[in-house]
């Protein structure tokens, strides 16, 4: 298997680390490049939504963002400890009828020895918002790297 740097034990420089590689990742909005960060066999839980194994995370990231358009995220590490991360995050995106949203989430992340995520529980919030809201552009500029997003 492959190693996925940086590895656990996480220091707060490596774990800030994982948490830019997965919001870079995820800005891709490429299912199959952002299932590769996951173990095989990781397990799920996304708001009402459980699912194991990076074939299932692929798929469900397709239909994510098949319906969320122009998806954009930023995330913050909150916490971490050992092999566990805690992320907070913010994402906007539009629908299929054209209405902009903003969604606030908490991650409690687990990895394995190689760096892969194992387990993924995620808690969302969705705030209707209208397009001159908009804060999310895009993927993070180099230099607001490492900044935190603030909640309003």
């Amino acid at each position: 298997m492959t190693d996925r740097p940086p590895l656990p034990p996480f220091t707060r420089e490596s774990a800030a680390q994982k948490v830019q590689a997965a919001e870079d990742a995820w800005n891709t909005r490429d299912p199959h490049k952002v299932a590769l960060a996951y173990s095989p066999d990781s397990v799920w839980r996304n708001r009402d939504t459980f699912v194991t194994g990076r074939a299932e995370i692929a798929a469900f990231l397709t239909r994510k963002w098949e319906r969320e358009r122009e998806y954009a995220l930023r995330k913050d590490l909150w916490a971490f400890d050992g092999n566990r991360i805690a992320v907070r995050f913010q994402y906007e995106c539009r629908d299929t009828d054209g209405q902009w949203w903003r969604s606030y989430g908490n991650e409690l992340w687990e990895f394995d020895e190689h760096g892969l995520m194992t387990r993924r529980e995620a808690s969302i919030n969705d705030m209707r918002i209208e397009e001159r809201e908009r804060r999310i552009h895009g993927p993070r500029p180099e230099p607001e790297r490492g900044d935190t997003f603030p909640v309003r």
